[in-house]
């Protein structure tokens, strides 16, 4: 049996034999169990009753995904390893999660520049953490080909992780492409629906947000509940700043998007990122242009 003790949180369970167990776990949608239970303070996934150390689950309005609402316990628990993190290396934070979490630790990548900066350090502390991308169809070449560059580099093979149609299936359906009248959906079916399904096989995931990105992402925590998906994720880059993810790239020659040298100050999904004449305004410039948008949804509650 292997035991984990936290502050304010105790739980008790079988590891996991390996990487590709978990893999093929968040390719059939998961164990069932939302990210609270296997965290240790959430609900059963058989009933939405509460019980001892639980509480009555909410489910996603209009959606199949339902999600934990976590224990006093566990949300403090969080919030005092959050603020003993802070200021703390990304490396010693990411350290912290994979002692915490690993094997059910998990990284979503875009393969923006913070997300190869935290590949190149999980290559140095555990190369085997399941990593994988939301390949909606729509991504340039340049993103995809920076798939195969970081394996080549770390030994590291992000996964890719699809929507359940292709491009031409879900454009007709919707009788042409969602993106040009609905942003908002299409990055919800092709992205947001994905991370809830692969998700559900982990107890937390690291995201490469940064503090200085936008005043939406301004007050994001080192470590903390997402309610959303329903497990805990980590911020390791956090209190990053633009500069100091450039430096580490240059430093460490870490493979990076050429298109950031191409007027890109943020790369998305190929018909949704445009090029901009000054990259230093706004890191979320170019994304969504015509539209009050700046995030895709993985990263709102």
């Amino acid at each position: 049996m292997h035991e984990r003790t936290a502050k304010a949180n105790v739980f008790l369970r079988e590891p996991t034999a390996d990487t590709e167990e978990i893999r093929n776990a968040a390719d059939a949608n998961g164990d069932g169990r939302c990210g609270a239970c296997r965290a240790g303070g959430g609900c059963s996934p058989s009933s939405a009753a509460s019980g001892p150390g639980q509480r009555k689950r909410p489910s996603l309005t209009a959606e199949l995904y339902p999600v934990a609402q976590p224990t006093p316990e566990l949300l403090a628990e969080l919030a005092e390893a959050s603020r003993r993190l802070d200021g703390r290396s990304p490396e010693e934070i990411l350290t912290w999660a994979v002692e915490r979490y690993f094997p059910r630790f998990t990284m979503a990548t875009a393969f923006g520049p913070e997300g190869c900066v935290i590949l190149s350090m999980l290559a140095k502390i555990e190369p085997r953490v399941y990593v994988f991308n939301l390949e909606t169809g729509y991504q340039f070449q340049e993103t995809l080909e920076l798939r195969d560059r970081i394996a080549e580099k770390y030994g590291i093979a992000v996964d890719f992780q699809y929507p359940d149609t292709t491009v031409e299936q879900y454009e007709r359906q919707h009788g042409g492409p969602l993106y040009v009248t609905n942003p908002d959906q299409c990055c919800f079916d092709r992205k947001v629906r994905i991370l809830y399904r692969v998700t559900r096989s982990f107890d937390a995931w690291a995201s490469g947000i940064r503090r200085d990105q936008s005043p939406i992402r301004a007050d994001t925590p080192i470590v903390r509940w997402d309610k959303k998906f329903g497990l805990v994720k980590v911020s390791p880059l956090a209190n990053w700043t633009k500069k100091e993810v450039w430096k580490r790239i240059v430093d460490e020659k870490v493979p990076y998007n050429p298109l950031h040298d191409q007027g890109y100050p943020s790369v998305g999904c190929r018909p949704c990122t445009r090029r901009v004449l000054d990259t230093d305004i706004d890191e979320r410039a170019g994304r969504w242009t015509g539209f009050a948008k700046t995030e895709c949804g993985l990263h709102t509650d």
